[in-house]
């Protein structure tokens, strides 16, 4: 079995309220199938995602009402222990402590000092999802926040993050190099040494309640600016604080030179345009074939586009809620030259 290269992103999954309400919408959204995943203790019924075949995603039933409507994301980690003490020490808070999931691995949940909940996955049977950076599965992850010069030091400090300003890095395109989100070792597939059979974590960061989570409402829409001038669209879509007044890092593992060819996710600031109210979050993007269809299908299925379809340097992208509430982003990478 390949792993993900530590940091790396390398999970995602959705709560929902209604778990066969989301399977309908995903499923016709982004083509996805449905397998039963495995469920933390304490946990929701929750299901596997696959595209193409390959393990995605997975979705879950919230079990409890106060739980947000919220995609979450998962970073690969060589010792969850050790990045769990790193954390608090950093000024994280920890939701969940560590918890086996059978064979698969072990998960936690945290949160940064601005509040922004992710998920941390060290890898037993299960690496992560197998298909990345193709259409109908995970593309990219950025974290919007208001205290930045802390979120920074700390997933410097947790993870090795090393951080370029967009507007110094030129317009190559995160995530997308040859050493970008790709695992190592694949080729630029996208996909793990291990074949499409082996799943990855199966939702299971969502066992547990985020408790610690902040609530996001589903009238709190960040991106209702014009695209590139709010939190929505000054990340991956900006060009950075000097060029056009967002404030918007990239970031690259350690061990690598960083800049657009090795970034794995990046950090937005919240502006105060936006209620003081509105927490810290990550936003996660989905590749998909043809933005403007898809914003077009998610609406047609109950959804809503909060931002609407527009060009950035890395193609054409926008922001959806699906038919419950829950945010994304998809991305429509350029036509090769």
């Amino acid at each position: 079995m390949a792993a993900f290269m530590h940091s790396a992103p390398c999970w995602v999954d959705v709560q929902l309220p209604d778990l066969e309400a989301g399977k309908r919408f995903y499923g016709e959204l982004f083509g996805w199938t449905f397998r039963a995943g495995e469920e933390v203790e304490r946990g929701g019924p929750c299901v596997d995602a696959l595209s193409g075949g390959k393990l995605v995603a997975a979705l879950a039933a919230k079990k409890d009402g106060r739980m947000p409507t919220a995609w979450g994301i998962y970073f690969a980690t060589d010792d969850i222990a050790a990045t769990v003490t790193t954390i608090r020490q950093a000024g994280g808070q920890v939701i969940t402590e560590p918890v086996r999931v059978g064979s698969a691995g072990v998960l936690a949940q945290a949160a940064d000092p601005g509040g922004a909940v992710f998920g941390l996955w060290q890898a037993g049977d299960r690496s992560g999802f197998h298909k990345q950076n193709e259409p109908g599965s995970f593309c990219w992850t950025e974290v919007y926040t208001r205290q930045k010069d802390r979120v920074d030091a700390f997933y410097e400090q947790v993870f090795g993050f090393r951080g370029t300003d967009l507007g110094a890095a030129g317009m190559g395109e995160p995530g997308m190099g040859e050493s970008g989100t790709r695992e190592p070792g694949t080729g630029g597939s996208g996909t793990t040494e291990a074949g499409t059979d082996a799943p990855g974590p199966a939702g299971s960061g969502t066992g547990e309640p985020r408790t610690g989570e902040p609530g996001r409402g589903e009238s709190e829409t960040p991106g209702s600016e014009t695209p590139g001038s709010g939190p929505v669209g000054s990340g991956i879509g900006g060009s950075g604080a000097d060029a056009s007044g967002v404030d918007f890092r990239m970031w690259s593992p350690a061990g690598t030179e960083p800049g657009p060819d090795t970034a794995i996710g990046g950090r937005s600031v919240i502006t105060d345009a936006f209620p003081a109210e509105m927490p810290s979050y990550f936003l996660t993007y989905f590749a998909v074939a043809d933005c403007d269809a898809t914003a077009e299908t998610g609406v047609h299925l109950g959804g809503r586009v909060s931002v609407p379809p527009f060009d950035i340097p890395y193609g054409r992208m926008a922001v959806l809620h699906d038919n419950q509430g829950a945010e994304f982003a998809v991305l429509q990478p350029p036509v090769s030259r």
